[in-house]
This record gives C-alpha cells, structure tokens and sequence, in this order.
C-alpha cells in the first residue's frame, strides 16, 4: 500500500502541472562515480520510487554473469518460442546477451531470472540494495519472479538507480570482475556528446494508480548508467513521465535529453 500512495504521489504531481507539457522530468540526477558528490539534481520526484521497467536488465546481467547463466555476449542464444512476450517485432526471434540488452527483449530477462531462481535471485538484490528488492509480485500480476520489474512489486527511486550505477562503477557488488565487465561491454553506446564513453539502459513503464490498477497513457521513461571522461567517472539517472502516449518510446526519450543535458560540449557537467 506505501508502494502504491507513493506511486500516486509521483502522478499527482504529474498531474498538477500545465497541460501543455507532454513529457515531464521527474528527476534528472548525476553523481561522481568516486565520492558519491551530488553533481545535478532537479526535478520534483528523485526519491519516489517507481518501476524500474528495463534498467533491471542491469542487474539481471550482473547476476546472470556471475551465476554462470550468462557466458559471453553471443551466449546462451536463446530460441523464441509462442507463448514469449512478443511485443516488439525484433522479440520474435533467437535473442544473446547483446541482444537481449539491445532490443531490450522481455522475455530474455524472464528465462535468465527463472534459471536463477528466487532464492538466489533475492540474495543478489539484497547485496546490490537494489530499490525495495521486492520480488514477491502483486496480487493477481503474475509471478513475481519473472513479471516484479514490469509495473510490478520491485521499485526503485532516480536516487537509488544513480547509487546502484555507483557501485557497480566501483565493483562494491561482490560480483565477478568478469560480471562487471561483460555488463558493461553489452550495455556500452560507445562515445557521446563530448567525448563522453557512456553505458547504460533505457527502461519504459506504466504507473499504478492508488487503486492498484496501470495507467494507461502515463508512461515512465527512464534512462540510467554512466559515464567516463579520462578520469572522471559520472553515474545518472533519469526518469520523465508523459501526459498522454507518444510514438517514440519514453525511454528513448529520456536518453537522448541526457545526453544533451549531461554530456554535450556546453552540457551540465562542464
């Protein structure tokens, strides 16, 4: 229930502000990977914790590599088989590592939690500290296990998502250095803005209303990672909510307005 009047704080603020906008960001916030210095923040909703929608791919690499599950960027590759979520055309086919991060593919994610277990899978979000690490599933939303990141049970804040890209930049996971590598390199969108190296993840969800049931037309959109610049090393996180449905999907959104925002030539880090 905290969960759900938390979320429906996060869309009364939506809500209350002009029409005219269509995208809102609720939080855009940057850390120094190192300290933990707050270097950006803005936006009225960076501690709200919200679904985490595709960034769980994140940690579902981590622990896949260092489970084992997950071999190396061209392995397992996965058939597609009826009855997988296919809501993309790119989902219908043999998915890998890379792709499975790059075409953000559901069901992918699905298969390497159902191999992991809920056990172990709850020991690794316990260590990561990941959001509320709540991987029980709601009532009558499928099992938790395989559906808790997808407007489900699990929850985590914009601030929670730029701490948890800070300790995975600083290896504080208790992870397999190969793990950290591996994740990185399927996660990696090569060099932007102003010489920035940046990886990460988008994410695209649904909000839940204070009566439990989805939001439709309401999207959350985030983008989440980091970024490295000689020596200096920036984690992020961005989270924007829409007002009505768009063509291209929020979270694609939320990384190309990062990318503008933090690490163009006359961006907020210079």
């Amino acid at each position: 229930m905290k969960r759900l009047l938390a979320l429906g704080a996060v869309c009364a603020v939506w809500f209350a502000q002009p029409l005219r906008a269509e995208t809102q960001t609720l939080c855009l916030t940057a850390l120094d990977a190192a300290s933990g210095r707050t270097l950006v923040e803005t936006g009225p909703a960076c501690d709200a914790r919200v679904t985490p929608a595709s960034t769980f791919k994140l940690a579902i690499g981590l622990m896949g590599f260092d489970a084992g599950i997950l071999k190396s960027a061209d392995e397992p590759k996965l058939p597609f088989r009826q009855g997988y979520v296919d809501w993309r055309p790119e989902w219908r086919q043999a998915t890998t590592p890379a792709t499975w991060m790059r075409d953000s593919v559901v069901w992918y994610s699905q298969r390497v939690m159902e191999k992991l277990g809920r056990e172990r899978a709850q020991g690794y979000l316990g260590a990561f500290r990941y959001g509320n690490e709540d991987i029980s599933g709601l009532p009558g939303e499928g099992n938790g296990l395989i559906h808790a990141w997808l407007g489900n049970s699990l929850a985590i804040s914009p601030r929670e998502e730029a701490e948890f890209m800070g300790r995975i930049v600083r290896r504080e996971l208790g992870v397999s250095a190969r793990a950290y590598e591996m994740t990185a390199a399927i996660a990696a969108y090569g060099t932007r803005g102003d010489g920035w190296e940046v990886y990460g993840k988008t994410g695209a969800g649904l909000p839940r209303g204070a009566d439990g049931k989805l939001v439709r037309g309401r999207a959350y959109g985030w983008f989440v990672g980091w970024g490295r610049k000689g020596e200096r090393t920036v984690v992020f996180a961005k989270l924007v909510q829409d007002s009505e449905k768009q063509s291209v999907p929020p979270g694609f959104r939320a990384r190309d307005m990062l990318f503008d925002e933090l690490f163009a030539e006359d961006g907020l880090l210079d």
